[in-house]
């Protein structure tokens, strides 16, 4: 299929490469130059402007946030200004809703069809073209993509027509997951306290209670005290929660756990640990702060 894709961070550039792989037609946009080499020697094309990735049956934008997502889409010179009527546009990102629900009535006023399929996997189930997508929007639409999407995850799930639903959905799911950190945080820092080997815990834990992905995954980094290398960075976690409080807010739906995390996630990132991996907010805060202390310590030795 002829596809454009906007977006090369860590993320997008593993996908963008599975659909190359997979003998799509790609052509591949990303703001800062640099990024696309690597795609171009798969036998991606590259577009000088996101003009020029809109060219195709399929536009997939994959970016951190509302404001890159609201920029690339909605500016003039956008995917809207430029993407032909009948084409689709495939929001990947974690979004907000309220973004999500406006794009929805800017395409249908050119012509065009939206589709959101944010995703749940972290940069290696990306590599590995093991990535879950949530896929909601017009089912035609969402049917048109299925040979996209089956080159990037494991398994769809198409989940409303409305593509907010999708967005809804997955910052739920993402409350799960930073619930799920916290308290694997709290837990493995009593036993490593007690002096009980804090992997022979995780290790008991994820084999018998809690046997997910996300459990063995997120429980290994945190009795190992893991905070980098970064998949997913912590100031993307605090925006997840962030957009999750909106919308609860503007539904009437109460969350205070989620209220706690986000308070969690302003402390990380008020101590420095905007480079620091969202699994540092439960016990690996310890790690974080030592951190912080040798960056300091360094600062004012510059001084003295």
């Amino acid at each position: 299929m002829n596809t454009g894709f906007i977006g090369l961070g860590r993320m997008g550039a593993a996908m963008a490469a599975n659909l190359v792989k997979a003998g799509h037609d790609v052509t591949v946009f990303n703001r800062s130059p640099g990024k696309a080499r690597a795609l171009l020697e798969l036998g991606a094309h590259e577009a000088a402007r996101i003009a020029d990735a809109c060219n195709c049956e399929v536009v997939i934008t994959m970016l951190a946030d509302d404001t890159a997502l609201a920029h690339a889409a909605l500016a003039e010179g956008g995917v809207i200004a430029n993407l032909r009527k009948g084409a689709i546009h495939v929001s990947m990102s974690t979004i907000s809703v309220a973004l999500s629900k406006e794009l929805t009535q800017a395409h249908a006023e050119a012509g065009q069809r939206f589709v959101a399929a944010p995703v749940f996997g972290r940069p290696d189930m990306a590599t590995a073209a093991k990535l879950y997508i949530v896929a909601a929007g017009d089912f035609a639409a969402v049917d048109e993509c299925k040979s996209l999407f089956d080159a990037l995850g494991q398994k769809t799930f198409p989940i409303s027509t409305e593509p907010a639903a999708a967005n809804l959905v997955t910052l739920s799911g993402t409350l799960l997951q930073d619930a799920a950190i916290e308290a694997l945080g709290e837990a493995i820092a009593l036993v490593g306290r007690a002096g009980i080997d804090r992997r022979a815990f995780v290790d008991l834990l994820t084999s018998t209670l809690f046997t997910s992905g996300a459990h063995k995954i997120y429980g290994a980094l945190i009795a190992e005290g893991k905070c980098q290398p970064t998949a997913f960075a912590a100031p993307l976690g605090h925006n997840d929660i962030r957009l999750a409080l909106g919308t609860a807010g503007s539904l009437r739906v109460p969350m205070p756990l989620k209220s706690v995390l986000h308070d969690r996630f302003l402390r990380l990132l008020a101590q420095g640990g905007d480079t620091l991996d969202w699994v540092a907010t439960p016990a690996s805060r310890l790690k974080m702060r030592a951190m912080v202390k040798m960056r300091r310590a360094s600062c004012n030795n510059r001084f003295e």
